[in-house]
């Protein structure tokens, strides 16, 4: 585990102290150290819980940022490898430890009480971490820390790097849903935002320190620079973004801006604009000359530091718009935390839009990444069909409508609006996706890596190829899959769930997504899958889920008891249909509209089939022909012989 040497320390040094400063630079700008009016707990408090939430903060986004960079930029048993590893293992320590403190100090905070070694200090310490959701969701990332230091530094290879990775990135979860965001109008955009914002500060800082690091032992090279680039980019407009977004939802009038609050974020904006420069500087030069690294670097790494003091100094800094000017009164705003939208009719269809910045990114992210495939393949000569671009763009504007406009609008007001919806996730723009052929698009697109590493290209391959991936993407499976997520979902608590909580929608939107997908690509899927059944069968399956989806409108259609009695019926709603109404409504939509995408697959695989038969027929024509006609010979003399032996018994 020998992966400080004497710059890194000198770097880790720094790093610390620019944290530290800037962190009490905005504690007292803000003003956010004062003593509490009421119940105060004491300078210790106010002053260390800023700073272990900041140590808490770097230490989180070196461990998952070195494990990111261990999956994506360096090579299977490579020493670099290695190096980034430990880094992640050593930094989820500091993150564990720094993260009791914070723990302890948030509990001391909320109580109002100092700190004691009595015995109820550690049973209300226990109490915090199981009853509280405050305190469950600070456990649940020092429990994430801790097993990270574990297996980070027990498991280092490329698979296990990545998948460590991803328990690091959910840990960033808990975190998303808690502070100011869980107290602004518009929940669920503020808990976006946060945590686009938290993924991208961990992918561009934490993958930078990780980098650094290995560099001092001089065990990186350019190309490894040049990958982490690309990777610093994308997160450099996500930060930028989610920033904007998330500043707009606290910041409200421009006469905020002059407030405490608004001083801290200029100061960050400030900062962001400078570390963007940097970045161009660092891309087109250092790069590719490799002087003055230290230097240049590490000046960066400090105002990156700088900046996530200020960010802990602005989160315990009240906003102007803060929750008591938000929350409202009427069913609607208690239920959902915003106002109830006008009427929904054709006109509010279109003009209604309540973003969702997460899939308004993969969207938007899809169809960019997607056309910069085709250009590649164009640039070099390679054809790629019009008709598959077309349909990958269509079916990521889809995906956008559904996520972003009226329909995540009034999904929590209307079932029938929520079902709409469903129905599009489900059926409607898997099948433009699938049709897009993505997989095969990508590994024709991106040249494979020859250095034993894994970039997006390797990942997407392996990732179809493991034995989970090809188990769900069996057709049976996938379309059972398919059929009981009806039932299972919207018959069980799960429906609840991703009604009154943001991650539950979130969750809901990758499900159906994920399952319609599988299913589309089981029956029409251009890129490689486990098993293709023959057409037929493939029309017998179809058929089969369409029964399934009919008897499940059915039900809801002649049902006479509301799925969500204190959601939906308590929503105070004074236009349209009644909830019951609007649910046999969403019971129609389930069984009409669901036709259509149906009837779709249909024509399709049915097209497919002909195909196939034409393909074949040619096939079979070409063997003749190279066998001078000679399988047609010997069957007209079998039909000759046959003709005589019927003579013989006539």
């Amino acid at each position: 585990m020998s992966a400080i040497t004497k710059p890194s320390r000198a770097l880790f040094f720094f790093l610390i102290a620019a944290l530290i400063a800037a962190t009490i630079i905005g504690l007292l700008i803000s003003g956010a150290a004062n003593p509490f009016k009421l119940v105060d707990p004491g300078a210790v408090v106010r002053w260390g819980l800023p700073i272990a939430r900041s140590l808490t903060d770097i230490a989180m986004a070196t461990s998952i940022g070195s494990l990111v960079i261990s999956a994506f930029v360096f090579a299977e048993g490579s020493a670099q490898l290695t190096t980034a590893m430990n880094v992640a293992s050593i930094a989820a320590v500091i993150w564990t430890i720094a993260g009791m403190l914070q723990f302890n100090f948030v509990y001391l905070n909320v109580t109002g009480s100092s700190f004691t070694f009595a015995q109820s200090h550690g049973s209300g310490l226990w109490l915090f971490a199981t009853s509280v959701e405050l305190g469950r969701y600070l456990a649940l990332n020092i429990l994430g820390g801790a097993i990270i230091a574990v297996l980070a530094l027990a498991f280092q290879r490329l698979t296990a790097a990545a998948l460590i990775a991803a328990l690091g990135l959910l840990t960033l979860v808990p975190i998303a849903l808690t502070g100011h965001a869980a107290g602004t109008e518009n929940h669920g955009m503020a808990v976006n935002a946060l945590g686009l914002h938290l993924l991208a500060i961990v992918l561009w800082v934490g993958g930078l320190i990780a980098l650094v690091l290995v560099r001092a032992r001089g065990e990186v090279s350019e190309i490894h620079f040049r990958r982490y680039s690309s990777i610093a980019l994308v997160a450099y407009i996500v930060l930028g973004v989610s920033g904007v977004v998330s500043a707009s939802l606290r910041i409200g009038s421009l006469a905020n801006w002059f407030s405490s609050y608004g001083l801290l974020i200029a100061l960050k904006t400030a900062i962001f604009v400078v570390l963007g420069v940097f970045g161009a500087i660092y891309r087109k030069r250092l790069m590719l000359k490799g002087t003055g690294f230290f230097r240049l670097v590490g000046l960066e790494l400090v105002l990156m530091a700088a900046a996530m003091g200020l960010a802990t100094a602005l989160s315990r800094t009240a906003p102007p718009l803060n929750a008591v000017e938000l929350v409202g009164t009427s069913p609607a705003e208690i239920l959902t935390g915003s106002k109830l939208p006008p009427e929904f009719n054709a006109v509010t269809f279109f003009t209604q839009w309540k973003p969702d910045l997460i899939w308004a990114f993969v969207a938007l992210g899809g169809i960019w990444v997607y056309l910069a495939g085709v250009r590649r393949l164009r640039a070099r000569g390679d054809a790629w069909s019009w008709a598959r671009t077309l349909s990958w763009v269509i079916g990521m504007l889809f995906l956008l409508f559904v996520t972003n406009g009226s329909l995540n609008a009034y999904q929590e007001y209307l079932f029938s609006a929520h079902m709409i919806g469903h129905m599009m996730l489900a059926m409607g723009v898997p099948i433009f996706l699938v049709a897009g052929a993505p997989i095969t698009l990508l590994s024709r697109a991106v040249e494979k890596r020859a250095d034993e590493s894994r970039g997006i290209r390797e990942w997407a391959l392996w990732a179809v190829h493991t034995k989970y991936a090809q188990f769900i993407a069996n057709p049976i499976v996938a379309a059972i899959l398919f059929a009981t997520s009806l039932v299972v979902f919207y018959y069980t608590p799960l429906f609840a769930w991703s009604t009154h909580e943001h991650i539950g929608h979130e969750w809901m939107v990758v499900h159906f997504l994920i399952t319609g997908y599988l299913f589309a690509q089981a029956l029409i899927g251009i890129d490689p899958g486990p098993v293709r059944l023959s057409f037929p069968l493939r029309i017998m399956l179809l058929i089969g889920t369409l029964a399934f989806h009919a008897f499940f409108g059915l039900s809801l259609m002649s049902g006479d008891a509301l799925l969500l009695p204190d959601w939906y019926g308590a929503m105070g709603r004074t236009w349209g249909a009644t909830p019951l109404e609007d649910q046999h409504i969403g019971g129609a939509i389930a069984w009409g509209i669901g036709e259509l995408p149906t009837a779709a697959l249909t024509i399709i695989v049915s097209i497919q089939w002909f195909k196939s038969d034409q393909r074949e027929a040619r096939r079979l024509d070409r063997a003749s022909d190279r066998g001078g006609n000679k399988d047609i010979e010997d069957y007209n003399a079998m039909l000759s012989k046959l003709a005589k032996n019927d003579e013989q018994y006539k």
